[in-house]
């Protein structure tokens, strides 16, 4: 274990001795504990997050396999896809770290009631979606799900005890994504208890390093795991594992690729993909210029309008690549919990205070050679639940599973067969009696 002169040195170098202001003051246990947070981070990312962020290149528009072209190959692709996936050569990374404290939930976002009048989750939602796909192929497809210090528990509590909704356990790994300091306006971290350094996760960019810091790598390269589609736990309809989506990909002779929808409206808060200085890059809706958002083609349609919906599918060999190079740090100005000034308790200020820490995935899509942007229907595939009224809500998202079983959009082990079972229609049962 860290002795306390050694993180003394350590904390010196950065600037922050501040840390260990309160060590005396502290109990055994205490000491240790703050020794070992000590000892774990990664102090470098303050040198990062003093540099301003870096603009943009030269942005120009970037074109997509739309959804006509994937569907007069989709036969080809879906093959391509499947003969993958049964190779082995496919893992699915589920970003499961939030907590569902938006919509009203006192736990992970994963275990969040979407079911209208029965039990029906997020994480089973997509359980059963990835279902789909290992029913077609007749293999599971190694999941790998990302958790949070606050949330890791609770998830693989949960998900045991409901025995995984069916999906092999042994094909399920965890992994906890890695944490990073909040600092003040003048770069100094934040105490949230005289024992405790205030930190936040490190933004869903950091999923591939954590996966390593893990020890996941020697999985992926045991089991031959050539790609990995990651995507977001707060999209009910999200469809992973794709054959389609990985055929088209693989077919391209892309590194990368991305599911993306058209927007809904020039000013949809929604990052566009496009390209920078020659290479894939997301733009975010802010900060996209008035003429770029209104840029029309000659059909009407918009130049800038492919966004993402954070599915993204990559070639394992090129994220290793990525693991020398340091992803930009953004910087999130928030309410922070930390100790007063007088080290007398621990409060939330009215204001923000703190600069959460945050690589993004976004940008490791710019590390890639290129990148296959793939068109699907929103309404079929893109239905996030971020908060618990309004746009992108719990609301939204139980309106656009119903309609997706009105119009006939169901597999064998999907979830709409299961949501039949909690929305109220005519000649459905009202409880669930099984898959």
């Amino acid at each position: 274990m860290m002795q306390y002169q050694e993180a003394y040195n350590r904390l010196e170098q950065y600037g922050q001795t501040h840390l260990l202001r309160y060590y005396d003051t502290l109990s055994a246990a205490e000491q240790e504990a703050l020794l070992q947070q000590i000892s774990e981070m990664d102090f470098s990312v303050l040198e990062r997050a003093a540099h301003e962020e870096a603009p943009k290149g030269k942005i120009e528009p970037l074109g997509a396999c739309t959804i006509s072209e994937i569907a007069e190959k989709q036969d080809t692709y879906r093959e391509i896809g499947l003969e993958a996936i049964r190779k082995g050569s496919v893992g699915a990374v589920l970003l499961a770290g939030g907590q569902g404290s938006r919509l009203g939930c006192n736990g992970p976002k994963g275990v969040f009631q979407i079911g209208i009048n029965n039990d029906l989750t997020i994480f089973e939602c997509l359980f059963r979606n990835l279902m789909d796909v290992t029913e077609q192929a007749g293999v599971p497809v190694p999941l790998f799900i990302m958790t949070s210090e606050t949330n890791d528990a609770e998830t693989r509590a949960f998900l045991a005890e409901k025995l995984y909704f069916g999906y092999p356990e042994s094909s399920v790994h965890f992994f906890v994504q890695e944490m990073a300091p909040v600092v003040d306006k003048d770069g100094k971290i934040l105490l949230e208890t005289k024992s405790r350094i205030a930190v936040s996760p490190n933004g869903n960019g950091g999923w591939f390093s954590s996966m390593q810091h893990a020890g996941l790598l020697n999985v992926l390269k045991e089991q031959n795991i050539e790609w990995l589609n990651v995507f977001a736990v707060d999209n009910v309809l999200q469809r992973m594992a794709d054959p389609c989506f990985i055929g088209a990909t693989i077919a391209a002779n892309c590194t990368s690729g991305s599911k993306v929808v058209a927007k809904a409206s020039p000013d949809e808060k929604v990052g566009v993909l496009c390209l920078e200085d020659g290479k894939p890059s997301i733009v975010e809706y802010f900060e996209m210029t008035d003429d770029m958002r209104n840029l029309r083609e000659a059909d009407g349609t918009l130049t800038y309008r492919y966004g993402v919906i954070l599915n993204y599918l990559f070639r394992v060999d090129q994220l290793c690549k990525t693991l020398d190079c340091s992803l930009p740090l953004h910087r999130a100005f928030k309410k922070v919990a930390c100790l007063t000034a007088d080290g007398t308790a621990t409060v939330k200020p009215e204001q923000p205070n703190g600069y959460k820490l945050e690589t993004l995935v976004l940008d490791m899509v710019h590390m890639q050679e290129n990148c296959l942007l793939y068109e699907v229907e929103r309404e079929k595939e893109f239905a996030p639940v971020k908060n618990a009224t309004g746009v992108d809500s719990v609301d939204t998202a139980r309106a656009l599973l119903k309609q997706n079983k009105k119009d006939g959009i169901q597999g064998r082990g999907s979830l709409y067969a299961v949501f039949l079972c909690f929305i109220p229609v005519a000649g459905c049962p009202s409880q669930f009696s099984g898959s």
